[in-house]
């Protein structure tokens, strides 16, 4: 009788702690982190019972299957299978990547934007990484997730960033089904909203992958609008036999595609006053034969450009391309170069470790800026990129013409390539060498050596993450590569190359870029260090901010973020 009474006492305590706090309205304990968040609900419309709460998660959650089912975003995987190591831990043994896009209106089908379709992988193993999976784990059930099928305990609260949250424990009821969801959720107390979950989808099966843990995360990305951006998944105790230990990151974006963008700056065109407009026909001339041709690339190169932004792969330009010009403008100012137009930056969205140039646009992805260690090393890319983009390439002409460069944004990967021969990136690289060598970076090359034999020792363990979809992947500088100390994986203190995610965060309604502005870490062991490796994702959660029109973009610290 006493046990029963304590737990009699426990739930009753439990329940009025959840009521209570719901009632309390929806200024945060927290402060928020400045803005106009979304508009609180009614205060007489809030669940006064746990039951009335849990009835309106469970439709909310209805809402929110519907309404994912409007979009169409691209959806990449990255996989890394672990082995044991005895002084490292668990350290990359294999990899397997997907890039594709999502069509959420018929279930959980994708099309795969890779030249070949699915994972880069033997057949053999095509049934161990479905990514039908990684979509499936932006659900928490599809299909079921209501009262009849579910039991919703509840734990406590939480803040996840500025988001305060009820936190439940939500468990299948018997004869809920297979490949139902077990694990633990998180509610954001205004529109009850789910905006991360965990856990597993049971039974699990022989093959781990089919089935593993994953952590789900959703942003507010318009108001009173979540929606599914990153999915870690792991699983290093598998009890299957034969099964392998893995870590995966899956990030989604490209949910607007830049319609928004397209019909604002189609408005400003009536914005403008027309005293704004300048009549230069004083100065019209016809083209010589070399400035029409230099025209003509330049056309190309906007038209490659704008279908990428378009697609999805190519970000707006914002702060970081600003960042990245910068750096790319101490080469040509130190060299005296005299180019025109100026060449300038942009980000590539994906996870691989690649870069190219377009005539004058040097594109570098989001993959690689994660992971470099220092600006010194940044230079050494762009140096490569700067010396190959003042060599013209016909080939890329063609895009001048409007109706080459139209791609649907699941066969732009297929279409386009600025991948360069054997000959020509060893041509660069003594190029870049000697650009180098005048630039304020000529004394501060360790790093980027240290860098590439960092890429160089995992070519073969990671070759799709190093391995590139568009452009080149960083080749190494034989001078650097054979130059400055060697690579030391035991030395806390050299570090070769971060961890992904480390200096990147991406919007995936707008696809805008900023860098992280989180602390760096300082390292408890070299261990810490997982150069190249998938961590965790732990974004600072903040609501939709009507004022500038989009909401802060997550501060998505991957584990250990950059070592000091």
């Amino acid at each position: 009788m006493r046990v029963s009474k304590w737990i009699l006492t426990t739930v009753l305590l439990g329940l009025s702690a959840v009521v209570t706090w719901a009632q309390a309205g929806a200024s945060p304990e927290k402060p928020a982190a400045g803005g106009t968040t979304n508009a609180a609900p009614d205060e007489s419309a809030r669940p006064t019972s746990l039951t009335e709460l849990t009835d309106r998660i469970f439709k909310r959650e209805h809402d929110q299957v519907a309404l994912f089912s409007l979009y169409r975003p691209i959806v990449e995987t990255y996989i890394q299978e672990l082995k044991k190591d005895r002084e490292m831990g668990f350290v990359p043994s294999r990899d397997y990547y997907y890039l594709g896009q999502a069509d959420l209106s018929h279930g959980l089908v994708d099309y795969s934007m890779l030249p070949r379709k699915g994972f880069w992988f033997t057949p053999e193993l095509s049934d161990d990484y479905s990514p039908e999976f990684f979509i499936q784990a932006t659900y928490v059930d599809r299909y079921r997730f209501d009262k009849q099928h579910y039991d919703l305990k509840y734990v406590g609260k939480a803040f996840l960033g500025d988001v305060r949250c009820f936190v439940f424990d939500a468990k299948p009821l018997p004869k809920a089904g297979r490949e139902v969801f077990t694990g633990r959720i998180w509610v954001e107390d205004q529109n009850y909203t789910i905006v991360r979950f965990n856990g597993v989808y049971l039974p699990q099966r022989s093959f781990l992958a089919v089935n593993a843990h994953f952590d789900s995360w959703r942003l507010n990305v318009q108001p009173d609008l979540w929606l599914p951006a990153f999915v870690f998944t792991q699983e290093l105790n598998p009890k299957s036999f034969g099964a392998n230990r893995f870590r995966g990151q899956t990030r989604f974006w490209g949910y607007s595609l830049n319609s928004v963008r397209h019909e604002e700056a189609f408005s400003d065109i009536f914005v403008d006053p027309s005293t704004n407009v300048q009549d230069d026909s004083a100065g019209r001339r016809d083209r010589a034969p070399i400035e029409a041709e230099r025209e003509w690339q330049r056309e190309a190169e906007e038209n490659t450009m704008d279908s990428l932004v378009r697609d999805g792969l190519i970000a707006p330009e914002g702060p970081v391309d600003k960042i990245l010009d910068t750096v790319l403008n101490n080469l040509i100012v130190t060299n005296n170069l005299n180019i025109d137009p100026e060449p300038h930056c942009r980000v590539l969205l994906t996870s691989n470790i690649e870069a190219f140039s377009l005539n004058h646009t040097i594109v570098v992805s989001r993959g690689l800026l994660d992971v470099l260690p220092d600006e010194a090393t940044l230079a050494t890319v762009l140096a490569e990129e700067l010396s190959d983009a003042l060599v013209p390439k016909l080939g890329e002409d063609q895009y001048g013409f409007g109706d080459t460069a139209q791609v649907p944004t699941a066969k732009a990967l297929k279409h386009f390539s600025f991948k360069d021969s054997r000959e020509e990136w060893e041509a660069t690289g003594e190029k870049a060498i000697a650009l180098l060598r005048n630039s304020p970076y000529r004394d501060k090359l360790g790093t980027a050596g240290l860098f590439l034999k960092q890429l160089s020792a995992d070519s073969r363990v990671l070759p799709h993450l190093i391995g590139a979809n568009l452009g080149n992947q960083i080749y190494p500088v034989a001078e650097l590569l054979n130059s400055g100390q060697p690579l030391r994986p035991d030395e806390i203190k050299q570090i070769a190359a971060l961890p992904l995610g480390a200096r990147i965060k991406l919007d995936p309604w707008t696809d805008d870029v900023q860098l992280l502005q989180s602390k760096p870490a300082v390292l408890a062991s070299a261990r810490e260090k997982m150069p190249l490796e998938i961590t965790p994702f732990m974004p600072y959660l903040t609501r939709y901010h009507k004022e500038n029109g989009a909401a802060d973009a997550p501060d998505v610290a991957s584990g250990s973020g950059g070592a000091k």
